[in-house]
């Protein structure tokens, strides 16, 4: 498939949906936006000024962690009581985001209740319609038996219909997030099928390969699920999970492998060499420019950029087009129930926001 074609493809499907504007509780599948705080002080800045609300189902309001004792951390400047309004006034439902010292919750036994107060007390007085739990990752027998009694725990604070409840999980489906006796609990799932590159791997890898490389001459970081594909056969096939209750991942940066100078090219003090950069202010601007060639991979069916003159540097990242199709798979090919994305800012240019465009387009029910 040529890239050519490829765009082809996007634009057709964009522009026979492009009269579509429905409001999101009219949309026919998901749409979840990861909304940190502190985008609000980013250049450019990024607020609920910015969030087209209309394009949007759920959004994930991230920054507020806590303490082994259960105790909430919310940062200065966390709160923004236009999020909630716009987003309520568009029937979209706003969820706190909760990360933290999960392992923190097995040294006391006062821990789990004295955090499930403060929630419902913090959540009540915000109008919060509900949690994601964000723990990366429980990878003991505790562990697991904690995330079981953190989910239960939670259901019954925040119970059905009036609170959402849903919980960020690795590709790979590690048996530590307890499947069988959590699901039936989580109103859904949220698969983060990215970071498949980065500092942490010895290669230059892609962040978010939609399809598997059988040529890829490393593991994927986050191996097994190491593609968009082969996480949806994982939850599906092996964890019995409902697609309905799953929604795909996608990247709204990438990753600046500034000593490599080729796909799967060893990458010399990746530690230190490896850049996260946004899609919005710096990636987009290099593509097919600047000294940047785009490529996009035939296999994997995502982009990445090399220098035009041969010099070092690799940027594995994602564009409108991969990532529309990432979206229009996953929410129609293999029928989950919607996509997320880390995270609004990430794809903010002062004045567009193009891979959210692509993503609202690619959720549109098919003519």
């Amino acid at each position: 498939m040529q890239y050519s074609v490829f765009a082809a493809f996007f634009l057709i499907a964009l522009n026979a949906s492009a009269q579509t504007a429905a409001l999101p509780n009219q949309l026919p599948k998901r749409l979840i936006a990861d909304y940190g705080y502190w985008s609000r002080t980013q250049t450019p800045p990024y607020s609920s000024d910015q969030i087209p609300f209309q394009k949007l189902t759920h959004i994930n309001h991230a920054g507020v962690g806590f303490d082994a004792g259960g105790n909430l951390t919310v940062p200065t400047g966390f709160l923004e009581p236009d999020l909630l309004t716009k987003a309520h006034n568009a029937g979209v439902k706003v969820m706190l985001l909760l990360g933290g010292d999960f392992t923190g919750l097995e040294t006391s036994t006062a821990a789990l209740p004295n955090l499930i107060a403060n929630l419902r007390s913090f959540i009540k007085e915000n109008a919060y319609d509900g949690l994601d739990i964000d723990w990366e990752y429980p990878s003991t027998t505790l562990d697991e038996q904690t995330f079981y009694a953190l989910m239960e725990a939670l259901r019954d604070a925040f119970p059905r219909p009036k609170y959402i409840l849903s919980a960020d999980v690795p590709p790979w489906g590690p048996p530590q997030y307890d499947f069988p006796q959590v699901a039936p609990i989580v109103d859904y799932y949220n698969l983060l099928t990215f970071d498949c590159a980065g500092p942490w791997t010895d290669d230059a890898q892609f962040n978010s390969p939609i399809f598997p490389d059988p040529n890829n001459p490393e593991p994927y970081e986050c191996e097994p699920g190491g593609s968009i594909k082969e996480a949806i056969d994982i939850y599906l096939t092996q964890l019995n999970i409902p697609p309905a209750k799953l929604n795909i991942g996608t990247p709204f940066y990438g990753y600046f492998y500034r000593n490599v100078s080729a796909l799967y090219g060893a990458c010399k003090n990746c530690g230190n060499s490896v850049l996260t950069e946004n899609y919005g202010t710096w990636i987009k601007q290099r593509i097919n420019a600047k000294g940047w060639y785009s490529i996009l991979d035939q296999v994997t069916l995502v982009p990445y950029m090399l220098r035009s003159d041969g010099s070092p540097g690799f940027i594995t990242y994602d564009d409108s087009t991969s990532t529309f199709y990432r979206v229009w798979y996953s929410d129609w090919q293999r029928n989950l129930g919607g996509s997320w994305m880390w995270s609004l800012d990430a794809d903010y240019d002062g004045s567009s926001q193009d891979l959210l465009e692509a993503m609202f387009q690619a959720s549109q029910k098919p003519k």
